[in-house]
């Protein structure tokens, strides 16, 4: 029974820790209910604020999720490791596979709720795509999921001149996706880069990606160039922060 001094950690640290171990060795699994604050206060002779506090901590972790009137259950995800080299190489999409097919190997992904519209160039999609502000552009929206658990949100900026009209104007670009259709225009991707930070998710975000309360996300702001350096993507993605693990492999 956790008994914290003045040198230990507070009590609900030390059941939340006790509950941490529980689901890392198995004995509580993806989907199990674990001991209500009733249940806690019983165990650990504690008041309920402690107990409530205790499962507080593993939801803001993203370990424990709560369904309103049935209980906490745990939410264990084996996360996404996002290869950023590998994932974007032509070898990739150029013989017709997603992107995404990297990063998920044989886990079940999906994309929904693309959306797809015209939009004037903001001052930061000008910058990145070398436009006029204001300039009008294609943007493509969706959102990725993966083991039925939205992941990401996404929104790509193309020059409009260059895609109106071709595959990467419609929901379903075709096989290798946006690259490979770019590739076909003679616009192919031969230079990445990419910007992250982490910040809080705005209300919509946290809906949009189911997220429990104090789990950040990750912003990623890739460009896509040719081998001209002529900027043909902008890519805004959003991923949940407590779903990837972020990979890149760098030479001495």
């Amino acid at each position: 029974m956790p008994t914290s001094d003045n040198e230990s950690p507070p009590v609900y640290r030390e059941i939340a820790e006790e509950l941490r171990a529980a689901i890392a060795s198995g004995r509580l699994s993806d989907g199990d209910r674990v001991p209500g604050e009733n249940d806690l206060m019983k165990r650990y002779g504690v008041a309920r604020a402690t107990a409530r506090q205790a499962l507080s901590v593993l939801i803001n972790e993203g370990i424990l999720v709560p369904i309103r009137g049935s209980g906490v259950y745990v939410r264990a995800f084996r996360p996404l490791r996002r290869h950023g080299p590998r994932r974007l190489s032509r070898e990739l999409w150029g013989s017709g596979r997603a992107i995404w097919q990297a990063d998920a190997a044989d886990r079940s992904f999906e994309i929904d709720d693309v959306r797809i519209d015209e939009v004037p160039a903001e001052a930061h999609v000008a910058r990145a795509l070398a436009v006029a502000e204001g300039t009008m552009v294609l943007r493509r929206r969706r959102r990725y999921r993966l083991d039925d658990r939205p992941l990401q949100l996404a929104s790509s900026y193309l020059p409009l001149d260059l895609v109106r009209g071709t595959a990467i104007a419609r929901v379903d670009t075709g096989p290798g996706g946006i690259y490979a259709r770019l590739a076909e225009l003679g616009r192919a991707p031969a230079h990445f880069t990419e910007e992250i930070r982490v910040r809080m998710p705005t209300p919509a975000e946290a809906k949009a990606l189911r997220l429990t309360a104090g789990t950040p996300v990750l912003d990623v702001l890739r460009t896509a160039l040719t081998s001209e350096h002529t900027a043909v993507e902008l890519n805004e993605m959003t991923l949940d922060g407590s779903a990837y693990v972020l990979q890149y492999d760098f030479e001495a």
